[in-house]
């Protein structure tokens, strides 16, 4: 009897950021450049831009790991690499879970809301969230990259396939790597 091979846990990587506010842009770009790639079936790669209720909704569809690729702010040099693993609990509503804004579904909006729309659908959040960030040099209106977040870009999707393919990123690629809860 031959059985079809085991199905490999389903993974999104979600590429945020308004394409008119200069290195906002980040993860959209990220996002192309990866979807080009020859990656995985059970990889799916998605230009969310800023539609946080998208991405919000999105995540109740059954991924084991979702990875959000976003300009992060953090105080360091434009063009650094951040890897953020988000505690994502055990699905269960949060006290303080914020109102559906669907112009202010920010990430870090949806992630908090994550346990409230599960307890609500029935649905399972990701086993993992990580956070592929980069420091922005200007999020001021305009279009296009500055110098140093284009720069970073074709190393932010290497990093990105390195945590496709191992879970885990090279320590010569995170500067920074920490838990946020």
């Amino acid at each position: 009897m031959n059985l079809p091979p085991p199905t490999a846990p389903r993974t999104l990587v979600a590429g945020i950021g308004n394409i008119f506010l200069s290195d906002d842009a980040f993860g959209v770009e990220t996002a192309r450049r990866l979807a080009g790639r020859d990656l995985p079936g059970h990889i799916e790669v998605m230009d969310i831009g800023v539609r946080g209720m998208h991405l919000a909704y999105q995540l109740l569809d059954g991924y084991d790991t979702v990875v959000l690729v976003d300009a992060t702010a953090r105080g360091e040099t434009p063009g650094t690499l951040y890897v953020i693993e988000h505690d994502v609990g055990g699905g269960s509503p949060s006290p303080a879970a914020p109102a559906l804004d669907g112009h202010r579904m920010t990430p870090d909006a949806v992630l908090a809301l994550l346990g409230t729309l599960c307890a609500g659908t029935g649905g399972e959040p990701p086993r993992r969230v990580l956070v592929v960030g980069c420091e922005p040099a200007s999020v001021d209106e305009g279009i296009g990259l500055g110098a140093q977040v284009s720069d970073a870009v074709p190393k932010a999707v290497r990093l990105i396939e390195e945590l496709l393919r191992t879970g885990e990123p090279a320590t010569a690629q995170v500067l920074t790597a920490e838990r946020s809860t």
